[in-house]
């Protein structure tokens, strides 16, 4: 579907092409498309500035139907995510007026002053996100994804990143199929069949996959994560992908919250909070797709993927504030509330990776707490970690990707409102004037001993009510992009 070439505008035949421009400086080297960007500046009411667009048809000397220019704004102002997010934005329009095919010149790095790679990666992955439809609801399918999308370099650039275009559709299948698991709705995606839509797609990517059911939990002594499935007639399970590299010195964990239905449990959720619920298993879905991708990117380190799933709903069964939990690493957790339910499937997850596979670094992802979503708005996640090397790469990865995150404090003497008088710990804290999701993070920490980790809270960016330039409404796919950056970097 992605494809980076050469461009003749005189013998090449193109139906459309998209030519980004900037308000105040030429931006592309070819001789041709600069006079074509100064013809198009002398139509009025189009100068390049950012959102402006204009189209010419059949313009001579060229074998190009439609040509579409976009303006960037300043360049000073130009970022990578403004390339992604044009890309994604002309290719959602190709969508919706059916064009078979699209194009893009791509800009100069010499004239924007950024990385070849970082423009390249930036626009290709803006393309291929873009270009996605979710459909399967609708009785009427109004459109489909465009078949091909080009994208226009010198002859030299074409060359050099030949093998881009497929890295970042590989990584961008992963990102879709998170979309996909985490958009659709709780009644078709229970524990179980969850399981199974991400076992047969790890399978067909070469991957080794595990599901332990609730017999199995039961003998592992997985209490936290058995009680907060309690309550529903969908039993739960847990996932296991496993990536193996020949002669692999290192082993990553990634372990993936997987709440297919948050009800809130006997703190039932107020009013319509609970609506959105089904994307309370974003961390799983963004585990697994990152595994998928990796079996194809197939990096010289071997990755595990852990995804506890399961239903949190209240019943005669379901299990309640007071109660005391025994987790698999043996701590015991007192209840505070039934709706902190996440960090409890969390701990039995990450105890068993730790003890089974040993793993050099271990990064959970979870849509954990409201109050990170209301310290870092919906387009940042925040990240903690004792290892502030390991919390800069994420964040870099972050800054590079758009799957922005920022780097929050764990100070230890928090911990002192997680103490419980009759158990090890309190799965609430006592302060209710604020830092929840410091100290749902303080209480991960309890569980990862001296393994290096990082938490990554997605509770913000994992789900959008409106979709963005590149990404439709509902689930975003985030994490998994991220991930396969910081994989990079370990």
């Amino acid at each position: 579907m992605l494809e980076l070439t050469s461009l003749n505008l005189q013998k090449d035949e193109i139906g459309t092409l998209v030519i980004p421009v900037c308000e105040d400086k030429a931006i592309h080297t070819n001789p041709k498309l600069t006079a074509l960007i100064k013809k198009a500046k002398q139509i009025k009411g189009f100068k390049g500035e950012k959102d402006d667009e204009v189209i010419l048809y059949d313009l001579p000397d060229t074998n190009v139907s439609t040509m579409i220019f976009k303006g960037l704004g300043k360049l000073e102002d130009l970022e990578s995510e403004s390339l992604r997010a044009m890309a994604g934005k002309m290719v959602g329009q190709g969508i919706k007026k059916d064009l078979p095919e699209i194009g893009f010149a791509v800009p100069s790095a010499k004239k924007i002053g950024k990385g070849t790679s970082d423009i390249l990666e930036a626009m290709l992955e803006g393309g291929f996100l873009g270009n996605h439809v979710f459909d399967k609801y609708k009785k009427e399918k109004k459109h489909k994804p465009v078949k091909e999308i080009h994208f226009f370099a010198t002859a030299d650039v074409a060359k050099r990143f030949q093998n881009l275009p497929d890295r970042v559709a590989t990584v961008c299948e992963g990102t879709l199929l998170a979309r996909e698991w985490v958009t659709t709705p709780s009644n078709d995606k229970p524990p179980a069949q969850l399981a199974k839509s991400i076992v047969a797609k790890a399978e067909k990517a070469g991957l080794k996959a595990t599901v332990l059911d609730e017999k199995e939990l039961k003998k592992l002594k997985c209490g936290s994560m058995l009680a907060v499935g309690a309550g529903s007639q969908n039993k739960p399970c847990m996932v296991l992908l496993e990536y193996r590299s020949k002669g692999a010195k290192k082993t990553v964990a990634f372990v993936g919250k997987g709440i297919t239905f948050d009800s809130g449990g006997i703190n039932l959720k107020p009013g319509g909070s609970s609506r959105d619920m089904k994307c309370d298993m974003s961390g799983a879905a963004a585990v697994a797709g990152t595994l998928t991708a990796i079996a194809k990117l197939k990096p010289k380190v071997n990755v595990i993927g852990a995804m506890p799933l399961v239903e949190n709903m209240p019943s005669g069964s379901s299990y309640r504030p007071g109660d005391i939990l025994k987790s698999h690493d043996g701590k015991t957790v007192e209840v505070g509330n039934t709706d902190a339910e996440g960090r409890l499937i969390l701990i039995d997850a990450i105890s068993y990776v730790i003890k089974t596979y040993k793993p050099d670094t271990l990064i959970d992802l979870a849509t954990l707490t409201g109050a990170c979503v209301a310290a870092l708005g919906e387009k940042i996640a925040g990240v903690f970690s004792w290892d502030d090397e390991l919390a800069r790469a994420i964040v870099e990865s972050g800054d590079k990707t758009h799957e922005r995150c920022w780097h929050l404090p764990l100070p230890k003497d928090y911990k002192k409102a997680l103490k419980s008088e009759i158990a090890d710990l309190s799965n609430t804290s006592s302060d209710l004037s604020g830092g929840g999701a410091i100290t749902a993070a303080l209480f991960l920490s309890e569980f990862v001993e001296d393994t290096k980790w990082a938490h990554i809270d997605i509770a913000g960016p994992a789900h959008f009510m409106k979709g963005s330039d590149y990404c439709g409404a509902g689930g975003t796919g985030f994490g998994v992009r991220l991930l396969c950056d910081v994989l990079d970097k370990l």
